[in-house]
């Protein structure tokens, strides 16, 4: 037997044991029901399975590319739009580099932004909404319009809570504006650095062993909880010295200590 032949064998019996996962399975691992991953599975968002006899077969893989298509979807994604997204994956590639594109895109919400009526959305914020209300928490991004339904994003209740502060609408929305222009500006960049020196490396190099990848899975998820603590500790620190600064310049010229 030729080492090409006893390789392709070897490749071809660790596929098989990779792929031990009923669909019953693959779908609680992935946490959808057994009809849900029947129609991705239809729609070709997932490669077909490994037969033996009558039985079908599921490996990581799928359960990668499933919680792949749920990253896609938490975005925004139509089933359409990321058909077209898992087109430029190859089927039968790596489970742990499938694994890390959706670590990478999952949301930074706790939660997917959930969708109401307009009287869901008033109950939720314990108060009517008018359309000038409407209009400024839309203008915050705390608010998305999903056809004729409302979409709620991360910050709706803290901008709820600010609306029935004894503030001025024209003072909440100008330092709404002011928060969502620097953190989109602020996600932007991180998005590049996180993508260029932390992603990009390890997809560079050819082959992981399962432990580096768990390793690096696991490392993706406490990036992103000490980058929120970094943000929020970066600007306390950051208003400290503002105000630190203001107070030099209000002392009496002379009044510094020695």
């Amino acid at each position: 037997m030729s080492n090409d032949t006893a390789a392709g064998q070897t490749a071809r019996q660790a596929a098989r044991q990779a792929a031990a996962l009923t669909v019953d399975e693959l779908a609680a691992r992935a946490g959808m029901t057994v009809r849900t991953v029947r129609y991705y599975a239809g729609l070709g968002l997932i490669p077909a399975p490994e037969r033996r006899g009558r039985q079908a077969y599921y490996a990581d893989l799928h359960v990668a590319r499933l919680e792949l298509v749920r990253a896609l979807q938490d975005h925004g994604l139509s089933l359409t739009a990321i058909e077209d997204y898992l087109a430029r994956i190859p089927a039968d590639g790596d489970a742990d580099e499938v694994a890390v594109r959706a670590l990478s895109l999952t949301t930074w919400s706790p939660q997917p932004p959930e969708v109401m009526n307009r009287a869901a959305l008033e109950r939720r914020a314990g108060r009517p909404l008018d359309a000038r209300t409407l209009d400024l928490l839309t203008e915050l991004g705390v608010v998305g319009h999903a056809g004729g339904e409302f979409e709620l994003q991360p910050g709706f209740d803290s901008a709820v809570k600010l609306l029935s502060l004894d503030v001025s609408i024209d003072g909440i929305t100008a330092a709404g504006l002011a928060v969502r222009r620097h953190t989109e500006a602020l996600a932007e960049e991180l998005t590049e650095i996180f993508a260029h020196q932390v992603v990009g490396p390890y997809r560079a190099r050819a082959h992981h062993t399962p432990e580096e990848a768990a390793t690096f899975q696991s490392t993706i998820v406490q990036l992103r909880q000490l980058t929120l603590e970094a943000v929020v500790s970066g600007f306390q620190r950051a208003a400290n010295q503002v105000i630190n600064r203001s107070l030099r310049a209000d002392r009496p010229a002379g009044s510094e200590r020695p």
